[in-house]
């Protein structure tokens, strides 16, 4: 079979248009920081991420999902929801520049705590019910300032309910959100907490995330998230989690978004750069995968180089 029938009966096509871009503002000015376990990505200060941003619009990407970085950091992580935090600085930024750009707000507290945790913490205990007030309103701040969607990724039971109450009682009842439904206690999440600042001072997140081992419990979760209101889920991490994204296709329809995660991205990276790998073959054969799975977007760092790819095989 040649390669133009190939084409013709190939069952997947992962487009530009369903990819979307990780990206992490810091506060400060003239800072474009490199993570070093992340190669090729960077912590933007506002005055800088429209270097970012320009690659992202030529390439044709449609929107980001965003993570702060804040200069201070207290037990209760009131930088999530200053209304001049970080975030939202950013994002009015962004939607005064580019309306047209979709910007996701990613909502949780770790980035923000002193501790390091997604929610309140007391003699060692995270606050499940005691946090939801804070998540909702920094998801307000996030919609007041611009934010196109609303993305919870705390994993604090009945959070997405108490964060739809509060963005449709402040008028912002046309904010989608997208849950973070099956988000697992993962090993590919380091390299993100070096660039987002984010690891716990203490313990672990295996009380709120989800065990590795549980696949029907992962349902559980998504279906609880959409009957309190979510419009979209993610599923994370996506590589070792395609039989996830797979189960929640088959039972429930809502747009689901993989998300190719930090860890999955590094090891890629490292080992195309000792030349173990073809990098673009391998980073598209993980894209088309999760597509064949059943996501319907996908959250990765390797987007920019993946849309190029894309571009260079349509000519």
């Amino acid at each position: 079979m040649n390669e133009a029938i190939r084409d013709l009966v190939r069952e997947q096509h992962v487009r530009i248009d369903e990819l979307i871009y990780p990206m992490f503002v810091i506060e400060g000015e003239n800072i474009c920081s490199p993570v070093d376990s992340m190669p090729g990505i960077c912590q933007y200060s506002t005055d800088r991420m429209w270097e970012e941003l320009e690659r992202v619009r030529e390439a044709g990407i449609p929107g980001i999902l965003i993570f702060g970085i804040p200069d201070h950091k207290d037990e209760v992580g009131s930088g999530a929801y200053d209304e001049n935090g970080i975030i939202q600085k950013a994002v009015r930024l962004i939607k005064k520049k580019y309306p047209d750009l979709l910007v996701i707000s990613d909502v949780c507290l770790c980035e923000y705590t002193s501790h390091g945790h997604c929610g309140l913490v007391k003699d060692g205990v995270i606050l499940n019910d005691e946090t939801l007030p804070l998540l909702a309103k920094t998801a307000v701040s996030y919609a007041r300032a611009g934010a196109d969607i609303i993305a919870p990724s705390d994993m604090m039971d009945l959070r997405v309910a108490a964060i739809r109450d509060a963005l449709d009682e402040n008028g912002f009842s046309q904010i989608p959100i997208m849950a973070y439904s099956a988000k697992f206690a993962s090993a590919y999440y380091g390299p993100f907490r070096d660039a987002a600042h984010s690891a716990p001072g203490f313990g672990d997140r295996k009380t709120y995330q989800m065990d590795p081992a549980n696949g029907r419990e992962a349902l559980r979760e998504v279906e609880e998230d959409i009957l309190e209101g979510a419009d979209m889920i993610i599923a994370k991490p996506a590589l070792a989690y395609m039989d996830i994204i797979k189960e929640i296709s088959q039972n429930y329809n809502i747009p689901i978004a993989a998300y190719n995660v930090s860890g999955e991205y590094s090891m890629v990276k490292a080992a195309a750069a000792n030349g173990w790998i073809d990098e673009k073959k391998i980073v598209m054969e993980n894209l088309t995968g999760l597509k064949r799975a059943g996501a319907k977007m996908i959250i990765t760092y390797h987007a920019l180089d993946a849309a190029k790819w894309i571009r260079e095989e349509e000519k």
